[in-house]
């Protein structure tokens, strides 16, 4: 292979941070130039003029080429799409003419969506979907977040993304942690401002990020419901309609009771329940014994009421203990399955690889394949 297709091959490595696919593909790099001494230079398309991330792109393409042999140096030149250039790449990644719409709810798409939801708050339901999330991302699923918690926003700081999303004309780029994609209201507001919106408002920054935003295809879809049965509930039984609740609870009777309300609405909505999830199950003492500070058995019981309520069983999918180091993963921007197999972590993972393992849907796709007459 000549040095120009070997260059040519080794940036067809590098991906881009946003959309996740070889610059190649993408038709960001405009030329490739060698000269007698074995200096090469490329140059790179951005999507925008001022992307945030196109230090990044710069590093991997000089990583890539700088250990090829008989390349002396490498530059690399940054230029910035046309217009022209940018509706390709729109017309690529969506398909040719494709329609403004949540494309999770195409006949076609196999994504799995869970919408993690709990009666009150302060159950720790954020935190469990960054874990279940970024653990699927560990496992090689792709894997996107919608922190529908508009009011109450807190997925980018338990993710650790300070960037904001790239705007690529009317087409959103939503920003990438531990392989997670993510989108939030809390990256379009500065200084932790308070977001004071009533629900017609609620209705149309959900409905924005499900149509704008570009996650590409993705295995699973998690979003971070706020607490109780209000209008962001509503809104997702209506724009996503397949959503399956994942109910989040605390072992205390009380907060099952509550609980309970947010995994019932299911009955009005005609959604499915995957499941319940306690967290802060107990805290385990140096000798080993559990503290149960919240008592015992709320998500065995609220799972046995809606099992009774809903036409199909619902199960406990795990107890998760209280640990610190669940809390500092939190305040650190780097979730707790990351950082080894504390029993949390443990409990996280199994959630995490019951729900993967579940089907996408192929069983309710329908195949439009004629039988051929011979």
């Amino acid at each position: 292979m000549t040095l120009q297709g070997t260059v040519q091959q080794a940036l067809s490595k590098v991906i881009d941070p946003e959309l996740r696919r070889p610059i190649t593909e993408l038709g960001m790099v405009e030329n490739i130039t060698i000269d007698d001494d074995g200096g090469v230079t490329v140059g790179v398309l951005l999507t925008i003029a001022g992307c945030p991330l196109k230090d990044t792109i710069s590093r991997d393409v000089d990583a890539a080429v700088a250990g090829i042999d008989g390349v002396s140096s490498v530059t690399v030149q940054l230029g910035v799409m046309t217009q022209s250039q940018r509706d390709a790449l729109k017309e690529q990644l969506r398909g040719p003419h494709a329609k403004r719409g949540i494309p999770f709810n195409e006949p076609g798409s196999l994504t799995k969506v869970y919408a993690v939801a709990s009666g009150k708050g302060g159950v720790g339901k954020s935190t469990v979907t960054v874990n279940l999330a970024t653990a699927m991302a560990a496992a090689g699923l792709r894997v996107g977040i919608v922190d529908a918690d508009v009011y109450g926003f807190s997925v980018p700081g338990l993710m650790g993304i300070s960037q904001a999303p790239t705007r690529v004309d009317e087409m959103i780029l939503p920003p990438v942690a531990y392989g997670v994609k993510v989108i939030s209201i809390g990256m379009f507001v500065n200084d932790n401002q308070p977001v004071a919106w009533r629900g017609p408002m609620l209705h149309r920054a959900l409905e924005q990020f499900l149509t704008d935003v570009y996650f590409g295809d993705l295995d699973v879809l998690f979003l971070d419901l706020p607490p109780g049965t209000g209008d962001i509930a509503i809104s997702v039984a209506q724009l996503l309609p397949g959503a399956e609740l994942l109910v989040v609870t605390t072992p205390q009777s009380a907060a099952a009771d509550v609980a309970g309300r947010a995994g019932s609405m299911a009955t009005q909505t005609g959604q499915k329940v995957a499941g319940v999830i306690e967290n802060m199950s107990w805290l385990e003492l140096p000798g080993g014994e559990r503290m149960e500070i919240f008592g015992s058995g709320g998500g065995e019981i609220l799972a046995r009421r809606l099992s009774e309520t809903l036409p199909s069983d619902v199960q406990l999918l795990g107890s998760i203990p209280l640990e610190t180091a669940l809390r500092i993963g939190g305040d650190s921007g780097r979730p707790l399955v990351l950082a080894g197999d504390s029993p949390a972590a443990q409990v996280l993972k199994a959630i995490a690889g019951t729900l993967a393992s579940r089907p996408r849907g192929l069983g309710e796709l329908r195949l439009t394949v004629t039988p051929k007459n011979n």
